[in-house]
């Protein structure tokens, strides 16, 4: 369930607030800062040279501040509690309730019972639920979509929408986990801006790595698991958007393209990203809900082999189970280790070095 708030970050009670900070152990000095912060606020529109006369602003966190995210998540935090049998993210105002079970009606029951709570805190927290923007979403790769599941429905009697993609922080997500409408998006977005960097060759070719790739990175490591179709389809703008900047025929080698800018393909930048975060999981610098999905292996006997750094990979045997973190995390990890052999943790600068050497791009193409 994709949970929206209405106009959230001018919602906050200040009265509230406060009382949340002061549960958190600031200091006096600390605490009194931000309750200055907050006082005597006011708000002003200019028009043409006009000034309107001050208003006093007695609700909201100040949009578009640095505070403004932190304070909000301050706010928030305790609806946490609420979700029960559910598991809950917060960031910001982007709210997600989910759950899993062995049954259509299992789950539609316990999420109903999280969604009631959540509902209740967010009343005591001032805050008024966007019914027409909160959606709900079946994952199931395997069965079919059932044809008219159970509504969730709120507080109010309002029944909610089921969906089958939605834009989760930056990343459509669909039912079947297949990032058919992402990709979609990730390549119209590319194209653009190969369109740009074409119609202004003269003055921007030098900063297409910098407006090409950023958009190709973004969460690449939870796009990955699109199939090798979808992913190519990436490969060819990547490629087009190589071929603006070298001035490359269309004929050329997309090994060649490689070679002529100094990029690596997509394929090794996304691998080089998702072990990255493995590693930020051994350096414990990562959520705890993704720390407690690897456990790193015991040595079992002397071997030179048992001294590396190792995970234990589960037994799973579904091929879609076999993309999911816990598993696929132990699995990449181990297989690197075949080569790197780390022994001890080493610095996250140190590791990016390292994994640099390891994952070079060669040509295999036949």
């Amino acid at each position: 369930m994709f949970i929206d708030l209405a106009k959230a970050f001018d919602s906050v009670n200040h009265h509230i607030l406060i009382g949340r900070l002061g549960s958190l152990g600031f200091s006096n000095d600390c605490f009194a800062w931000f309750t200055n912060y907050f006082f005597d606020r006011v708000q002003c529109v200019k028009s043409e040279g006009l000034l309107s006369g001050p208003l006093a602003v007695s609700m909201g966190v100040p949009q578009g501040s640095i505070l403004g995210p932190t304070l909000f998540s301050v706010y928030i935090n305790d609806v946490a509690f609420a979700a029960g049998d559910s598991l809950i993210h917060l960031y910001a105002d982007d709210t997600i309730l989910y759950t899993s079970g062995p049954s259509l009606d299992t789950v539609l029951t316990t999420l109903q019972t999280s969604f009631n709570a959540i509902q209740l805190s967010f009343c005591g927290l001032q805050l008024l639920l966007n019914t027409s923007k909160t959606k709900c979403m079946l994952f199931n790769r395997s069965l079919p979509a059932p044809a008219h599941p159970s509504n969730i429905t709120t507080l109010d009697g309002y029944d909610l929408e089921y969906v089958d993609n939605y834009k989760y922080l930056g990343v459509w997500l669909d039912c079947k986990l297949y990032f058919q409408t992402h990709i979609k998006h990730l390549q119209s977005k590319v194209k653009s801006r190969i369109g740009f960097l074409f119609r202004n060759k003269a003055s921007f070719t030098h900063a297409a790595k910098h407006t090409i790739l950023p958009i190709l990175d973004f969460d690449d490591v939870i796009y990955k698991i699109a199939s090798n179709t979808l992913l190519n389809k990436l490969d060819a703008v990547y490629h087009s958007a190589i071929r603006v900047v070298t001035k490359s025929p269309y004929t050329t080698h997309h090994c060649d393209l490689y070679a002529l800018v100094g990029w690596p393909s997509l394929h090794t930048r996304r691998q080089t990203h998702w072990l990255q975060v493995i590693y930020k999981n051994l350096l414990s610098k990562v959520p705890p809900y993704l720390s407690s999905l690897v456990t790193i292996a015991a040595p079992t006997c002397s071997t030179c082999s048992s001294r590396y750094i190792s995970l234990v990979t589960p037994k799973i045997n579904s091929s879609f189970g076999r993309l999911s973190f816990l598993f696929s995390a132990a699995n990449y990890w181990n297989e690197l280790q075949k080569s790197l052999k780390l022994e001890t943790r080493i610095s996250l600068t140190s590791f990016k070095h390292q994994l640099s050497e390891q994952l070079t791009d060669y040509c295999t193409c036949t």
